[in-house]
């Protein structure tokens, strides 16, 4: 039992930072925020840190830059026209696997 000691002290702190992180938001800003500036701000965001988590991805999924930016801009070009997530999805991937399949032949 000597071993998992260090292991329950880790998850406990994990626990603590995730808490912290959730919690300190809400100790700082307890009135409404009254900057337009500032909630503008905040209002994007979630958008900015989906990015910040995304596009790295997307770049090395494939482990060819090529192909891979074929697969953003196909599913760029169908999510600005619309298109339903299940779509842009299947047109990324068609697109990202036809450069591959195409980029030896060239």
């Amino acid at each position: 039992m000597n071993a998992s000691l260090p292991l329950w002290g880790m998850v406990a702190a994990m626990a603590l930072v995730t808490y912290l992180i959730r919690a300190v938001p809400f100790v700082l800003f307890r009135r409404r925020i009254r900057s337009r500036f500032l909630r503008s701000l905040l209002s994007y965001m979630p958008y900015a840190v989906l990015s910040a988590v995304t596009l790295p991805a997307i770049f090395s999924a494939t482990g060819n830059t090529t192909s891979s930016l074929a697969g953003c801009a196909a599913a760029t070009v169908a999510a600005l026209r619309g298109r339903s997530l299940l779509v842009v999805a299947v047109c990324a991937c068609t697109a990202a696997l036809l450069a591959e399949l195409l980029l030896p032949l060239l």
